[in-house]
């Protein structure tokens, strides 16, 4: 059989630890309530083995004593070698002595405010990032709308656009689904979870962050190649650009998925602490890389072009045209993301969070501004249809009239 690594994810690693300990000490329980007791006077057979919430206690006779240790959890107990006894009497078990917060040396626990103020914090990140998500979502479905209703905007350069957009929308709807299937019954608990529905919805999310990252780098890619290949045409490399864009994600994410089947099935595959969680990482890691490399190149090239005194001032400013969405963009979406690789996922939990969910909802929106809204060449056309549209509607104005006053 494969060897099978259980990765829990940090939140949940205390609630798992303490239902592994139920489980062996309740086995142990049944196990004895199976056994006839020996004879013996009532109220003198002993005490039975027991389960506190905290440790398992085994079954002692009357009059005798029992000491356990305390859990080894990281950030709940301190370190102490200091022992928790309870004596057998007649009417049974007696009180942990000392308590379990005297002699373990509970981790001091934030008050209620904290605690109130901690889940006012999330519930104002999930507004902020829902807020986000919806205005990046409508964005982008009106950049798509304008892309394909004018035909004069047909082209290589949006058609990749578009599939840049709808990868940014399958990010956005992932991120509700997964909130919708993980989060939306506080009764259900998340540490244990592991349903098909909860590994289907983080799949589809991993697959979305993935093909979000190499549309991106499929906008370096195609910048490059043509300001490096200016008479070639570019409809011959669009199927090379679906493939990388929405095919390596797809490859990387069905590995992703036997991996976990055959190696690590367990809860809901929402935990980075596990080695496999690099093959979803280091696909992002190696796209962030060589698209902070395309960037310099681009660079390169573009102060190379405009220096050149063969090149005319109409082709300089196409060529700052159409670097200068994709040059604002390559920094700004992997800078963050390369800084956070460098550290494990539990530091900087916080920054981490208020980049890939509050600004990162809104990087949808900035894209459908960049590269839609605020493309000369699309407000043209808009322009150029706007007008046919008013004229066309005088005119019918004025027909109209005309006819009514003839008649």
């Amino acid at each position: 059989p494969p060897p099978k690594v259980r990765a829990t994810h940090p939140d949940c690693s205390v609630v798992l630890y303490f239902q592994e300990q139920e489980a062996e000490c309740l086995e142990v329980i049944r196990s004895e309530s199976q056994t006839p007791a020996p004879p013996g006077p009532p109220g003198q057979q002993g005490c039975l083995t027991e389960w506190d919430g905290v440790s398992c206690w085994s079954a002692v006779p009357v009059g005798h004593s029992r000491a356990v240790t305390c859990p080894d959890i990281l950030h709940v107990f301190k370190k102490s070698e200091a022992l928790i006894w309870r004596n057998c009497t007649e009417l049974g078990w007696s009180f942990p002595s000392p308590p379990y917060y005297n002699a373990c040396e509970l981790e001091a626990i934030g008050s209620n405010n904290d605690t109130e103020a901690k889940a006012s914090y999330f519930v104002t990140m999930k507004v902020l990032y829902t807020c986000g998500y919806s205005t990046s979502l409508a964005a982008l479905f009106l950049a798509i709308g304008i892309f394909s209703c004018f035909r004069k905007l047909h082209c290589t350069r949006n058609s990749i656009h578009i599939h840049f957009f709808t990868s940014f929308i399958l990010r956005g709807a992932a991120v509700f689904i997964k909130d919708a299937v993980l989060f939306s019954d506080e009764s259900i608990n998340h540490c244990t979870m592991s349903t098909v529905n909860c590994k289907a919805a983080i799949t589809f999310f991993q697959y979305s962050v993935l093909a979000n990252f190499y549309w991106l780098l499929v906008e370096g890619m195609y910048l490059q190649t043509l300001l490096l290949l200016t008479f070639t045409s570019d409809k011959r490399y669009i199927w090379w650009y679906i493939l990388i864009g929405w095919g390596v994600p797809m490859l990387t994410v069905c590995v992703w998925v036997v991996t976990r089947l055959w190696y690590d099935n367990h809860g809901c595959w929402d935990d980075y602490t596990s080695l496999y969680w690099w093959v979803i990482k280091a696909p992002i890691l190696l796209a962030i890389l060589v698209n902070f490399l395309i960037f310099l190149n681009v660079t390169r090239i573009l102060a190379q072009k405009i220096r050149s005194p063969d090149i005319s001032k109409n082709y300089k400013q196409q060529y700052m045209r159409l670097t200068k969405s994709t040059l604002l963009l390559i920094p700004l979406f992997g800078v963050h993301y390369v800084v956070f690789a460098l550290f494990p996922e539990h530091i900087g939990v916080d920054a981490r969070l208020y980049f890939e969910l509050v600004l990162g909802s809104y990087q949808g929106f900035l894209v459908a501004l960049l590269y839609c809204f605020l493309n000369g060449e699309v407000q043209a056309e808009i322009k150029r249809n706007w007008g046919k549209w008013q004229s066309s509607m005088e005119s019918n104005v004025f027909n109209l009239a005309t006819q009514d006053f003839t008649a």
